[in-house]
């Protein structure tokens, strides 16, 4: 059995020689064959377990475990009982269809540890007895010396031994938009997950240079792997909506079978037998149980997962899409959600001049333009070149191009980097202003180089052209101690004056701008190699470029969209904090005029109530660790947040999963975040959520129209049952005869209000309160002013009928025929066609409009009544009598009288959503 890898101390606080000797390890050979078999069977294959879950079997029953689902299988099991096999499989078949979604849906999720896993799966260059060997990342074992190169995965947790200008991409799991430099100097213990730069994580890339180091985390040991153990422990919380129905299920449970109980047990004190009195509480059950209530619901968040892919948001659980929509916070990764995730020059400084380039990304689309104050306007003004690109500008752009060793790749309209993103950077600012790399290298073809090393912080390029000419870029630091003249503005060398320039770097890293110098120095033209000796002195300074991952312009809207829907944005990275609070400031995410942001250190140390304030304070949090993100999702939920999380990348996906609503990019995301995530973007763009948002308010405002319209009819007919029994009259209405009402009748005119459009003022409004219940009190006196006017109507026309007509199968037909015509105007009354109608008729509007699901609908449930009582095979089924042209006359009426008591109930809770003041 493997053994768990632990550890009383940090790796990245050891040295060399203590890392080696804690796995008795040798640098030069490696391990043997002998102690590799041993340490398999200490710790097992580099591989994450696939944790073993529930059985298939188990998983579909456990569908059936809510209480709504309880009473459908009591009502279906009575129906079984007295013979009504017909009505009993009707009843199993809508549980068995919403267990068959919710299945289907969940299983889905499990995918995530499996993605996991192939996260850690490469093949890998280690060295074993003394040899260099290829082998694939699941053999590796703690202790082997593992050699890593540019473009290499890395395939365990390693503690680096030697770093030749190696740079790891780390940002999957930290969120670090840039490569990371790394060294083999001890750090210590404190140092964040981000700044360890003597480690190398599984699943993170070599983007430059060449490193060894020994593995000292295996399989589920790594960072990664501690992410996949949070992932399986973690409970998938219920959402808002679920929670809701959960709740109005077991009180409906209680009160149904409360009345049912009651009921009987009245009757048989009254005298009456138990077979009548058992058929009366049936019948009361079968009446107050809204049968069609589970289909509707489904059906109404299926539609709305069809709405949102139309807008670029997959769903992949049925209850996310009005989680979304009752969001409070949105918890937003910064690099790749928020921004580009691509590197960008923004600012120039060359010839004492500083300019703007335009454009983001690595597309060459964009424009170099000179920054001019002008009086006392404090804002620089963008001016075009006149005269061609100024000598200084052109010479810092073609250093950056020339001293480079990236190169950018066109795929139709995308453009992408091959190599460090910085560089790309680079070359994509030289060629908004013309300068092609391949013009320019056939022009100054390379000879010689100095690669970028860490304790050097530069890297340097020898040239051939009319003389020999090196190129350095690096650190301002670096560079500017090594020059003696600079360019001035028509690109004459000039003698250097510091000042200037270290206030042009002043100004861009207050803007968060990572900033590169760039120099040049002509040699002998005989010269064709180049060594660190060569630019010790005499360099002549071209310029700077500052660069950043900028936001999306779309994201910008996006913000603007969900902050005046009354949700709060806050930004979770593992980037450095100074980059955030900027990026956070452009997309106007604070709620107030200074960005609030809290360091992860910072927050390792807060208990779980200062933790709480602080999250519900800040606007930014940076250097989070994986395990911080997860704890200020928990902090959110606990002050009665619904937290919606956007991300990415590996370090993203337990806090996806925690969320009550996990979003996760489609396109350039990982798959760990898109299988823990219950929602998918299509497009990357963080725009859709807001639109998403839109379609999920909308499905919750369409689901209460559905439970308005449903209950009061279960209301009505469970009222009329109880007091007839009580007073041991003859039912108004059966049980079967309940069945057909509940099922067939509500579902054709419930299921077009799904199709509902959103009406105004949906993102004017604030979030719903998380704690409101699914039936409000407005609600709840709607539902019972409507089932008590359901009650007499029912009542009233049954008692009139068999009066005058002396046939209780033709009154109980005209009693339902007349509930069913009310239906049709209270169903009007709160649909927007019944808004759209008013209008018309007001002279408000020039047309009708949102008509054709609804009146489809409507036209449907009035066939099949015809059919209800007009077939001779219904009427041998649910025991209806055809009705004449008079009795359908006065079944008929109810329609006018329905008119001012929708009115009234419209009044106690208006159907259309209004608009109110975000917070």
């Amino acid at each position: 059995m493997a053994q768990t890898q632990t550890k009383s101390f940090f790796w990245h606080e050891l040295s060399n020689q203590e890392a080696i000797k804690k796995f008795n390890s040798n640098l030069e050979k490696g391990l043997t064959a002998e102690a590799v078999a041993s340490r398999y069977e200490t710790y097992g294959w580099n591989q994450l377990p696939s944790h073993p879950g529930k059985p298939g079997w188990l998983k579909f029953l456990l569908q059936f475990h809510q209480p709504l689902l309880y009473i459908l299988l009591l009502a279906g099991g009575v129906k079984a009982f007295l013979g009504s096999w017909t009505n009993a499989a009707v009843i199993w078949g809508v549980m068995l269809i919403n267990a068959v979604i919710g299945y289907v849906q969940e299983a889905k999720a499990e995918g995530a540890i499996a993605s996991l896993a192939k996260a850690v799966t490469t093949e890998t260059t280690v060295l074993r007895g003394g040899q260099l060997l290829q082998v694939p990342s699941q053999d590796l074992v703690p202790g082997d010396i593992v050699l890593l190169a540019s473009g290499d995965k890395v395939p365990a947790d390693l503690r680096l031994l030697k770093a030749r200008s190696l740079q790891v991409d780390e940002s999957a799991l930290t969120g670090e938009s840039v490569p990371v430099e790394k060294t083999i100097q001890p750090l210590p213990p404190e140092t964040p997950l981000a700044e360890r730069t003597n480690m190398a994580y599984a699943g993170s890339f070599v983007t430059f240079g060449q490193g060894t180091g020994i593995v000292i985390a295996t399989a589920d040991a790594t960072e990664v792997g501690q992410i996949s153990q949070s992932m399986a422990r973690r409970i998938n919380l219920s959402t808002p909506l679920t929670r809701k129905f959960a709740k109005f299920s077991r009180l409906l449970l209680y009160v149904i079978l409360t009345l049912a109980s009651l009921t009987f047990a009245i009757g048989l004190g009254q005298g009456e037998s138990w077979v009548y009195m058992f058929e009366a509480a049936v019948a009361l059950a079968v009446s107050a149980i809204p049968e069609g209530l589970p289909a509707v619901v489904t059906i109404t968040l299926a539609i709305g997962v069809n709405r949102m892919a139309r807008r670029h948001a997959i769903i992949r659980k049925l209850p996310a899409v009005e989680a979304l929509g009752s969001a409070t916070v949105v918890c937003s990764d910064k690099t790749g959600t928020l921004t580009e995730n691509q590197m960008t020059v923004q600012t120039i400084y060359a010839g004492g001049q500083l300019y703007r380039a335009s454009g983001s990304g690595y597309s060459p689309k964009g424009e170099i333009s000179r920054l001019v104050h002008s009086g006392s306007n404090p804002d620089a003004i963008e001016q075009p070149f006149e005269d061609g690109l100024p000598p200084a500008l052109e010479e810092c752009l073609i250093a950056g191009a020339l001293c480079n060793d990236a190169q950018l790749k066109q795929d139709g309209e995308h453009w992408s980097v091959v190599g460090d993103p910085t560089e790309g950077a680079l070359l994509t600012a030289a060629a908004k202003a013309d300068l092609s790399q391949s013009g320019l290298v056939a022009a100054r073809p390379r000879l010689d180089s100095i690669p970028f090393e860490s304790q050097y912080q530069y890297m340097a390029t020898l040239h051939d052209t009319e003389y020999r000419v090196v190129y350095v870029k690096g650190s301002v630091e670096a560079l500017l101690s090594r020059c003696t003249q600079m360019v001035d503005s028509q690109g004459q060398e000039i003698p250097l004056a510091r000042s200037p320039i270290e206030q042009a770097v002043e100004a861009m890293t207050a803007g968060a701008l990572r900033v590169l110098a760039f120099a040049k120095k002509a040699v002998a033209a005989h010269q064709h190699s180049l060594d660190h000796s060569d630019i010790a002195t005499g360099l002549v300074f071209l310029g700077l470029q500052g660069m950043i991952d900028p936001p999306r312009p779309e994201a910008i809207a996006a913000v603007h969209a969900c902050r005046t829907a009354g949700i709060q944005v806050k930004m979770i990275t593992g980037d450095h904090i100074a980059t955030a609070q900027v990026i956070a400031q452009r997309m106007d995410i604070p709620k107030a005029e200074r960005v609030l942001a809290f360091e992860g250190r910072q927050l390792a140390q807060m208990d779980d109530g200062q933790l709480a304030q602080a999250i519900e304070a800040g606007d930014v949090f940076a250097r989070v660790a994986p395990a911080q993100k997860l704890r200020l999702v928990e902090a959110l939920q606990s002050k009665g947040e619904v937290v919606a999380m956007t991300g990415d990348g590996v370090n993203d996906a337990p806090a996806l999963k925690q969320a009550d609503i996990g979003i996760a990019m489609g396109k350039g995301g990982t798959e760990v975040a898109r299988e823990a995530a219950d929602m998918l973007l299509t497009d990357d763009n963080f725009a859709s959520i807001a639109a998403a948002v839109e379609e999920g308010r909308t499905v919750y405002q369409n689901l209460r129209k559905a439970i308005a319209f449903l209950l009061p009819v279960n209301g009505g007919e469970s009222m009329t049952i109880l007091i007839s029994a009580l007073l041991a009259r003859d039912l108004p209405i059966l049980s079967l005869q309940v069945l057909w009402l509940n099922m067939i009748n509500s579902l054709t005119m419930t299921v077009p209000l799904a199709f509902e459009p959103k009406s105004k003022g949906t993102m004017q409004q604030p979030p719903r309160n998380p704690s409101e219940p699914l039936v409000t009190r407005k609600l709840l006196h709607r539902i019972l002013a409507v089932s008590v006017f359901n009650w007499i109507l029912i009542f009233g026309i049954f008692e009139w009928a068999k009066t005058t007509t002396g046939d209780v199968a033709v009154a109980r037909t005209m009693a339902i025929q007349a509930l069913v015509a009310a239906r049709i105007i209270y169903l009007l009354s709160i649909s927007q066609l019944g808004m759209s109608l008013l209008n018309y008729i007001r002279r408000r509007s020039p047309a009708v409009t949102n008509a054709p699901i609804l009146i489809v609908g409507i036209v449907a449930a009035i066939i099949l009544q015809i059919v209800f009582s007009q077939w001779s095979v219904m009427n041998t089924l649910f025991e209806t009598a055809p009705l004449t042209g008079n009795q359908w006359l006065v079944c008929l009426l109810p329609m006018v009288l329905m008119v001012p008591m929708a009115m009234l109930a419209n009044a106690i809770d208006p159907p259309q959503a209004k608009a109110g003041r975000a917070r």
